[in-house]
């Protein structure tokens, strides 16, 4: 069952400097919680079949233009039942002149009205690629996210294998943070998982015998970053003599995540071995087999064992190419 979440109105007004026309109540405590937005013209024509009202309504030139194209009486009576359905918000775009019906119609519902200066297309796009970012469905995993060579790697295992000793290594080789310890995962797209620390704990890394750090303070701006999309998952665990560990990589490996399948690789934990170096090499790897290049396919090749490739048909894995 996913769990609905929401994002204050007042967030919306500052990430696209809104102008309020009117504002009913303290617009931190009215919440969106659709993702999806509406151009109310079939509403202004009276077609409320299917209409959700927990939409933000956006009204542009062609809804404009459409309702002055009625009488004045029936623009009240219009406008009134498009505003009686008390949606979260209804914003103007074009900076166009506000009509007095919305006023009116905005005082008696109690209806947001915002205004931008942005185009209707424009600003529906950016809306909502905002509104899908915000209300992504979202789990939280113990673990360390890194950026290696522009892809992201989330690094999971027990507690005290290494994962924020690994995460400092690689920040001392020019690479970033973006979590440790706890990782925020939304699912912002039919394809994309992204990952980000909670706020209140964002650059903080806790390394035993140390204490808890912070990153940026210590390494700079340029060592962490805020979000990145997940490309690739290493599991670290301590080194089991009896397990036998992939030594060819014929096999892709992925984890499942909010209903995504993830790359992924089980990278053994010793004394002696540099894991920042191993993550550094599997981060080229993975983002080389994205662009069409599997090394152990090729080395097979190479020595006449092309039978002995994996079926392709067999793959469910589509990798998007880079």
């Amino acid at each position: 069952m996913s769990i609905p979440f929401s994002v204050p109105l007042q967030k919306i007004i500052d990430e696209f400097s809104l102008e309020s026309i009117h504002m009913p109540e303290d617009p931190a405590g009215i919440y969106v919680s659709s993702a999806d937005i509406n151009r109310p013209g079939l509403q202004l024509s009276g077609f409320y079949h299917y209409f959700d009202k927990k939409r933000i309504q956006i009204f542009g030139k062609s809804e404009n233009s459409f309702l002055y194209g009625f009488t004045e009486k029936e623009q009240t009576e219009r406008v009134n039942a498009l505003f009686e359905q008390s949606p979260p918000a209804v914003i103007v775009a074009h900076r166009l002149e506000i009509p007095i019906q919305f006023l009116a119609a905005a005082k008696k519902f109690a209806v947001p009205v915002l205004r931008t200066a942005d185009s209707t297309s424009n600003f529906m796009a950016a809306l909502i690629s905002f509104l899908n970012v915000q209300l992504a469905p979202r789990i939280p995993r113990h673990g360390v996210l890194v950026e290696v060579y522009g892809e992201g790697i989330l690094l999971l295992g027990e507690s005290g294998v290494g994962k924020s000793e690994t995460a400092i290594e690689l920040i001392k080789r020019g690479h970033r943070l973006i979590a440790d310890d706890a990782v925020e995962i939304r699912r912002v797209s039919s394809k994309t998982l992204v990952g980000s620390a909670p706020e209140n704990i964002r650059h903080f890394i806790e390394l035993r015998g140390i204490g808890i750090i912070n990153a940026r303070e210590i390494f700079g701006m340029r060592s962490v970053k805020l979000t990145e999309k997940i490309d690739m998952i290493a599991n670290l665990e301590i080194w089991d003599s009896a397990k036998v560990y992939d030594r060819m990589g014929l096999e892709d490996e992925m984890t499942t995540i909010l209903g995504l399948t993830i790359p992924s690789v089980t990278i053994p934990v010793k004394p002696g071995r540099n894991l920042a170096v191993i993550i550094e090499v599997a981060a080229m790897n993975n983002r080389q087999k994205k662009m069409g290049y599997n090394a152990a396919h090729e080395l097979l090749k190479r020595l006449g064992m092309a039978e002995a490739l994996p079926d392709p048909k067999k793959t469910s894995e589509e990798w998007d190419l880079v």
